[in-house]
């Protein structure tokens, strides 16, 4: 006799124990089971195969002091969900400061019209304080949960939730659920506007007193409007005659971006390797490799004599071909797959190296790349990257 059991209650130690206790004295065979436990209040559910003579088992369960529904099981049906075993399987990742009920009503709705079925609803960030804003009065708070799901997703799926996103303040990412995803190795990082929330180029021309002229171009090539190696050579002569010493102290006040120093910690500490691949430059993206505990770092070289800028950048330049060179070459350094490479950026020379890597993220990205990568990330800080990555925050924070 096949038969779903469903159990609720205020959750207390040995209470799935004594349930099981209570199942095996019947020999009752477990064909599936799931369990989750919410404010210390707890939802068990097993299918199992019951021998005829069980029919004392439910109000055996309830004398536990539990909630209990037991249903029966046809054969047919059960055959019928052992044969969507091979069913493609998704992950939908939901970010936002803080998750509303309409935003799950949402998300909830669009997956049911595109015949998609909710297996798992896992929660993925730390538990939510009342307040959303820090000390500062800042919106610090971060949420995420995590959906299964099973059935083949389409464009119109992902047009929808795009759709959601640009009218809600939530991300969404959705990645097929392999081992790859479980898998990763190695995450590279684009550094100006990325790891740091800056563009170091901006900062030296404002040094210079050319802030204006070369914060235009950048925000060009940025957006793709620009070759990339020229703008780069352009702005970089707008550079000539800074001295080191006016370098060293741009580096020294590089400001991290929100929640860098959380994910290269977590990362380092679960093994993982990192590297920056940026189209900035090297001085800057060593000072960050030694800060952070980064890798690898390749980026451009600004040529310097006499203590001094020429106003040339060195040969050859990391463009946005040469990023995904580097993301190959390191994966094969590394002898990993491309699939357990992660790879984030913002700008569109980063849309090369998003697409080589097996999940590739635009983090608050500018518009081109926002539209042609597969995932992004808008509201929160780095350190989100994790939740796509299926690394709760207890993972992150314990040591």
């Amino acid at each position: 006799m096949l038969t779903l059991i469903n159990i609720s209650g205020e959750d207390r130690p040995g209470l799935t124990a004594k349930i099981a206790a209570m199942l095996s004295k019947f020999d009752a065979v477990i064909l599936d089971v799931g369990q989750a436990v919410i404010h210390d209040h707890l939802s068990l559910g097993l299918l199992v195969s019951l021998p005829e003579n069980a029919d004392h088992l439910e109000h055996q369960i309830k004398q536990l002091g539990v909630g209990v529904k037991f249903g029966s099981v046809d054969v047919a049906s059960y055959e019928n969900w052992v044969g969507l075993q091979g069913a493609g399987r998704h992950i939908l990742t939901l970010l936002a400061r803080r998750i509303s009920a309409s935003h799950l009503a949402d998300v909830s709705e669009i997956i049911s019209d595109s015949g998609l079925n909710i297996d798992n609803i896992t929660r993925l960030s730390g538990r939510v304080p009342i307040s959303d804003r820090d000390a500062s009065g800042d919106r610090k708070s971060k949420a995420c949960v995590e959906f299964s799901l099973r059935g083949e997703p389409d464009e119109s799926f992902r047009t929808a939730l795009l759709n959601l996103c640009s009218r809600l303040d939530i991300d969404i990412a959705v990645q097929e659920d392999n081992a790859f995803r479980r898998h990763r190795r190695l995450v590279v990082f684009d550094m100006d506007s990325t790891l740091i929330d800056t563009e170091v180029i901006d900062e030296l021309a404002d040094v210079m007193g050319a802030g204006d002229a070369v914060a235009l171009i950048t925000e060009s090539a940025m957006r793709g409007e620009l070759d990339f190696g020229a703008s780069l050579k352009e702005r970089v002569s707008l550079l000539k005659g800074m001295r080191q010493e006016q370098m060293k102290e741009v580096a020294e006040r590089l400001p991290l971006m929100e929640g860098a120093q959380i994910l290269i910690d977590t990362l380092k500490r679960l093994g993982y390797k990192t590297a920056i691949l940026s189209g900035g430059f090297t001085y800057f993206g060593e000072v960050l490799k030694d800060r952070l505990g980064v890798d690898y770092v390749f980026a451009n070289e600004l040529e310097v004599e006499n203590g001094q800028l020429t106003g040339r950048v060195m040969e050859p330049i990391v463009d946005a071909a040469r990023k995904a060179e580097l993301l190959k070459f390191l994966a094969d350094k590394e002898n990993i797959s491309l699939q357990q490479v992660v790879a984030v950026g913002d700008g569109a020379n980063d849309l090369a190296m998003l697409q080589a890597a097996g999940l590739g993220i635009a983090f608050h990205a500018k518009p081109f790349l926002k539209e042609h990568a597969r995932q992004s990330i808008s509201t929160l800080g780095l350190d989100s990257i994790l939740y796509l990555m299926g690394i709760r925050d207890r993972d992150a924070l314990s040591s």
